[in-house]
């Protein structure tokens, strides 16, 4: 069995599998937050039941332990003994240049992990607390590191270097990355499959993979490789975001230090915590209260909404341009599998590069894990809506790298 770790500041996502099956899953919150006086594990297994577990959990490596505790308990548990375990996968966000694959962890692995802290300081940390809280309680069970960054390294360097003076990349590694690499890769791949039964082969597919959830992306894939992404040096740029702005003239926080005598702890509040839907709006970061807002006429919410659609709208027409062409557009996340009426204006006027929605096929999209075509009869380019799991993408890796080296 694969067991596969997701940990984020303040919290511990786990899932495990027997092959491409999910045994069970479960999720630990408000990791170390007051101290994790008020934690709580929720373990979903069997037949949709649940066991809730409340203690106090002031770190994850106390989080880890009861997540062994609900995975080896004799009434709701899925395993007798550690011993079942045999590989962990653990999600890691920045992997930088170094890292194009998932990979054996070992102390070198870990070693350059913690130097991608500083560019991605709010995930690296919490991943590194997740291995090693694993590496303690299953110290002879092989580990591998899956990077959010590592699909989008086949970035060509026209699409990943930034207009700065060169030593800027060349000495302080400053490009653009790319994130959310392991649901791209997931629906990717999907709609390879899919497009592949059309008769469309997959060296000729020009696909674009819109993740849209608090965190969102669009990545444009080119032959089954990802080519560009709107994500940046850090999860900041591109689209407009839960809580981050997204897109926005560099020379904005240079104002807001000099001009409105903020710092930079300030100015990076603001645009990733204080921004986005959530600051447009002033209703909330969640998509659907935001959407209720805007119906029951509040005109900020509905800006918000727009300004949404209306990035995603234009990052589609630039990726069918960088790539000169379209076969497919992929909806998949949050908000991009629950929202059909931010699918719909996401989509709106493209028809111009051969996108037309069927409103009823959009509007009828359920809960199941198969593709759902949303696209018209007529319309040239496909638009789909593939529910991503990363965990399951974590596993495969884990197991495929753990078989390579035993071999």
């Amino acid at each position: 069995m694969v067991l596969v770790i997701n940990c984020g500041s303040s919290s511990l996502k786990y899932e495990l599998f027997e092959g491409d099956r999910s045994v069970c899953s479960g999720l630990a919150e408000r990791v170390g937050v007051d101290g994790g006086e008020h934690a709580v594990l929720t373990h979903e297994y069997g037949d949709e039941a649940t066991a809730r577990v409340s203690a106090p959990m002031p770190d994850h490596t106390v989080a880890f332990d009861y997540v062994v505790e609900v995975l080896t308990d004799p009434e709701h548990g899925q395993i007798r003994s550690l011993q079942e375990i045999e590989a962990v996968g653990h999600r890691v966000v920045h992997g930088g240049e170094q890292f194009t694959e998932s990979v054996l962890i070992d102390d070198e692995v870990i070693a350059a992990i913690e130097d991608f802290c500083e560019l991605a300081p709010l995930h690296n940390p919490p991943n590194l607390e997740g291995i090693r809280a694993c590496r303690q309680r299953l110290p002879d069970v092989p580990m591998v590191a899956v990077f959010d960054t590592a699909f989008h390294q086949t970035m060509p360097a026209h699409a990943f270097v930034y207009g700065l003076p060169y030593r800027m990349y060349q000495k302080h590694r400053i490009r653009r990355y790319g994130f959310h690499g392991t649901s791209h890769r997931y629906v990717a791949i999907e709609a390879a499959q899919y497009l592949q039964a059309k008769g469309i082969p997959l060296e000729r597919q020009k696909i674009v993979t819109c993740h849209l959830g608090n965190g969102a992306s669009v990545t444009a894939i080119c032959g089954g490789r990802s080519v560009d992404c709107s994500l940046g040096f850090t999860p900041l740029e591109g689209l407009l975001m839960g809580t981050r702005s997204g897109d926005l003239d560099p020379a904005v926080p240079l104002h807001l230090i000099r001009a409105m005598d903020m710092d930079a702890v300030e100015v990076d509040r603001l645009l990733n915590t204080e921004s986005g839907l959530l600051g447009i709006s002033g209703v909330s970061s969640d998509m659907r209260d935001v959407v209720q807002a805007a119906e029951d006429g509040n005109t900020r919410a509905q800006l918000a909404v727009d300004i949404f659609c209306y990035r995603v709208r234009k990052y589609i027409g630039a990726y069918a341009a960088a790539m000169g062409g379209l076969d497919a557009v992929v909806f998949t996340a949050g908000i991009g599998e629950n929202a059909p009426e931010i699918r719909r204006d996401c989509v709106r006027g493209l028809e111009f590069i051969g996108l037309r929605l069927d409103e009823a096929s959009n509007n009828s999209v359920g809960d199941d894990r198969e593709v759902a075509v949303i696209s018209a009869a007529n319309s040239p380019g496909y638009i789909l809506v593939i529910p991503t799991d990363e965990e399951l993408m974590i596993a495969r890796d884990t197991a495929r790298v753990v078989a390579d080296i035993a071999e």
